[in-house]
C-alpha cells in the first residue's frame, strides 16, 4: 500500500513528463495531449502485459491506480477549485447580459438532451441484444448531457471565438453540471428502487430548489463575506489565503447542508471575481491572486486529464458493451444538436444568437471528468458496465476529436462579432 504522497508524486511526475514530451514532440493542446499520452501509456501497458505476462506490469500499476478513488478525487477535491478558477475569470456583467440564453441552455438543454440520449440508449441497447432498463438509460442521459465545465474551459483556451458566445458557453458549462447532478441523483434513486418521495414531481422540485437554490444563495453569502474581509485589509498573503479558504469552506459547507457544492463555488467565484478587483484588492494582490488561480487551474487540469487517460487500466469493459459504447457517440451529438437548436427556434433570444453558431455550439459540447466520476459512482448493477463503457467512449471522443478540431469548426462556422 503506497501513501497519498507517493500517489500525488507519481501523478505530478507523469503530468510533468508527458506535458514536456507533448510540448516537445506532439504539440497538441496541453490537456488533450496529456489525455492522449495517458491513454497510449495505458494501452501500451496492456499490450506489454499480454506479451510478457510473467512481469505483472499491468497488475502492479493497476493496484496503484485502484487506490485513487476517481469519483472522490474529482467531485470532492479538484472540482471545487477548478470551478472557482473558471468563475473568477468570467465577466459577470457580460454574463448578466446573456443570462437568458445561458439559463435556457443550462436547464432546458440539459433536460432535452437527457430525454433524447436516455431514450436512444435504451432502444439501441435492446436492438443489439444488450438490454439496459429505461431508468438506467436515463441515468446515462443525465450524467452525459451536461457539458463539463473543466473540459470546456480547457478547450476554449485554444480556440478564438466571439466574446459573447464564449461567455454563453462558459456560463452554460459552469451552471449545467449542477442541474445534471440533481437529475442524476433523482434518476439513480428511481432506477435503484430507493427513490421514495424524492422521485415524485414534488420531491424532484424540492430537491432541485434545495440543491440549486441553496447552493447559489450559500455561494453569494460566503462570497460576500470573503469580499468584505478582503476589502478591510491590504495584505496579499492573507487575501490569497481567504480565496483558498472560501473555496474549500463553501464546498464543504454545501455538502453538509445538502446543497449543490459546484453551484455554490461558482456563485462565490463570480461575486469575488467581479467585485474584489474593483475595490477590495490592490494591483499587487490582484496579480498574486490571478497567478495563484491560473496555476491551480493548470496543474489540476493536467492531473485530471492524465487520470482520465490512465483510468482505462482500472475500468473493466465487456466486449458486447463496446458496440453500444460506439453508438453512444452519435446519440450524444444528435441530442446536443437538438438541445442547442430547440431553445434557439423557440425563443430566438432577441436575435443575439445566430443559427450559424449552432454547429459550433454542438461540436463544443465537450464532456470530461465529471461524467466519468458520476458513472463510476453508480451502484453496482447489470447496467453499470454498459454505462461506464459508453461514458468513457463519449468522453474520449469529445475531448480528443471534438476538442482538437474545435478551432477549425470555429473558423468555418462562426460569424464575426
Amino acid at each position: 500500500m503506497i501513501s497519498i504522497f507517493d500517489l500525488a508524486a507519481l501523478l505530478l511526475t507523469l503530468s510533468a513528463l508527458f506535458g514536456w514530451l507533448n510540448r516537445r514532440f506532439l504539440r497538441m493542446p496541453h490537456t488533450i495531449g496529456l489525455l492522449v499520452m495517458g491513454l497510449l501509456a495505458s494501452l501500451a501497458l496492456v499490450g506489454l502485459d499480454l506479451a510478457f505476462p510473467s512481469q505483472h506490469l499491468y497488475e502492479d500499476l493497476t493496484k496503484v491506480l485502484s487506490q485513487v478513488d476517481f469519483t472522490d478525487v474529482v467531485m470532492n477535491g479538484m472540482l471545487a477549485f477548478l470551478l472557482f478558477a473558471g468563475a473568477m475569470s468570467l465577466d459577470l456583467r457580460m454574463l448578466r447580459d446573456r443570462a437568458w440564453p445561458v439559463a435556457t441552455l443550462a436547464l432546458f438543454g440539459t433536460l432535452i438532451s437527457t430525454a433524447i440520449v436516455g431514450g436512444a440508449f435504451w432502444l439501441a441497447a435492446d436492438l443489439i441484444g444488450r438490454p439496459v432498463p429505461l431508468p438506467w438509460a436515463l441515468v446515462f442521459g443525465a450524467l452525459i448531457s451536461p457539458t463539463d465545465p473543466v473540459a470546456v474551459l480547457a478547450t476554449l483556451k485554444n480556440v478564438k471565438v466571439p466574446e459573447t458566445l464564449e461567455v454563453e458557453m462558459q456560463g452554460e458549462a459552469l451552471f449545467n453540471d449542477g442541474i445534471g447532478i440533481v437529475l442524476f441523483t433523482v434518476l439513480v434513486a428511481f432506477a435503484s428502487d430507493s427513490g421514495g418521495e424524492a422521485t415524485t414531481s414534488g420531491g424532484i422540485a424540492t430537491l432541485l430548489l434545495q440543491e440549486a437554490g441553496g447552493g447559489l444563495i450559500l455561494g453569494v453569502v460566503t462570497g460576500y463575506v470573503a469580499y468584505r474581509a478582503m476589502r478591510a485589509i491590504d495584505d496579499f498573503p492573507v487575501e490569497v489565503l481567504i480565496t483558498l479558504a472560501l473555496v474549500a469552506g463553501t464546498y464543504a459547507l454545501a455538502q453538509k447542508l445538502h446543497f449543490s457544492g459546484p453551484l455554490a463555488v461558482v456563485a462565490a467565484g463570480l461575486l469575488v471575481g467581479d467585485r474584489a478587483p474593483r475595490d477590495a484588492m490592490s494591483e499587487k494582490t490582484q496579480g498574486y491572486v490571478s497567478a495563484l488561480w491560473t496555476l491551480i487551474d493548470e496543474v489540476l487540469n493536467s492531473v485530471l486529464f492524465l487520470l482520465i487517460g490512465l483510468e482505462v487500466l482500472v475500468l473493466r469493459f465487456e466486449a458486447n458493451g463496446l458496440v453500444l459504447a460506439a453508438c453512444a457517440v452519435p446519440m450524444v451529438l444528435i441530442a446536443r444538436l437538438v438541445a442547442v437548436s430547440a431553445p434557439l427556434l423557440t425563443f430566438r433570444w432577441g436575435g443575439n444568437l445566430s443559427a450559424r453558431n449552432v454547429p459550433f455550439l454542438t461540436w463544443a459540447g465537450v464532456r470530461g471528468g465529471i461524467s466519468v466520476a458520476l458513472a463510476l459512482s453508480i451502484p453496482e448493477s447489470d447496467a453499470k458496465p454498459a454505462i461506464l463503457a459508453a461514458t468513457y467512449a463519449v468522453v474520449l471522443f469529445t475531448i480528443i476529436v471534438q476538442g482538437s478540431t474545435l478551432g477549425m469548426v470555429a473558423r468555418r462556422t462562426l460569424r464575426e462579432g
